[in-house]
């Protein structure tokens, strides 16, 4: 025979009504008769769905920005052929047009201005030096000025020496600059890359984008820079 305190509840539980649906029933205040829920948990439940769905229209883009690089496939660009080994110096550059991006005309060039790197440190260690000519504040064109031995840009008059480093003006980072290669004599160019400020490379960034400290983080890479 089960415990007396066993009998008693479950007889407790089994005289105890269900639970009506409907609000006038449960005491619920503003119901009416016959309504199983009442305008204000309506209303409720309407305001927090819209702010779920204004919240995730915000939130949702920009955690796609964040972490879409981690999964798009990078296209690396074929080596381009710039020219014999002897014709650029180590005094200073000499400018090259070279197409990046096949297929769109003019827009897929660039200009690059190119050295025999006669001073390889540990990084920058590629056998020439390619600079890009887009300045790194909002992408205009510089110029390389040999009486100087600076690149000059001539939107803002952001300036930089001779290694691209900035020496003046609006510009966050030194000047992008490409992969260099030697194959049967001849210079070739790889990827464009960023660096920093000690002319470490990072990964290619935008016009306007830092790329020391917390910056790097705030300005993540983008496989389509």
């Amino acid at each position: 025979m089960p415990p007396e305190t066993d009998t008693k509840t479950s007889s407790a539980d089994a005289a105890k009504p269900p639970k009506s649906k409907f609000t006038a029933d449960r005491g619920w205040p503003g119901s009416f008769e016959g309504e199983t829920v009442t305008r204000r948990s309506f209303m409720t439940g309407v305001a927090l769905t819209a702010g779920g769905v204004a919240s995730m229209m915000f939130a949702l883009p920009a955690l796609g920005f964040a972490l879409g690089p981690l999964f798009e496939k990078t296209n690396h660009i074929s080596l381009l052929d710039v020219g014999p080994v002897d014709e650029f110096p180590a005094d200073t550059f000499v400018p090259q047009v070279v197409t990046t991006t096949a297929g769109i005309g003019e827009v897929g060039k660039t200009l690059v201005y190119i050295r025999k790197n006669d001073n390889p440190t540990p990084e920058q260690s590629w056998p020439f030096v390619a600079i890009s000519n887009r300045c790194a504040h909002l992408g205009c064109p510089v110029r390389y000025i040999e009486a100087a031995k600076s690149f000059i840009c001539p939107c803002h008059g952001g300036t930089y020496n001779f290694e691209g480093e900035v020496t003046g003006g609006p510009p966050v980072r030194p000047l992008d600059r490409f992969e260099t290669y030697v194959q049967n004599g001849r210079v070739m160019l790889g990827a464009r890359f960023s660096v920093n400020s000690q002319l470490e490379r990072v990964p290619t960034r935008d016009p306007g984008e830092h790329v020391d400290g917390v910056w790097q983080v705030l300005y993540p890479p983008r496989p389509t820079t």
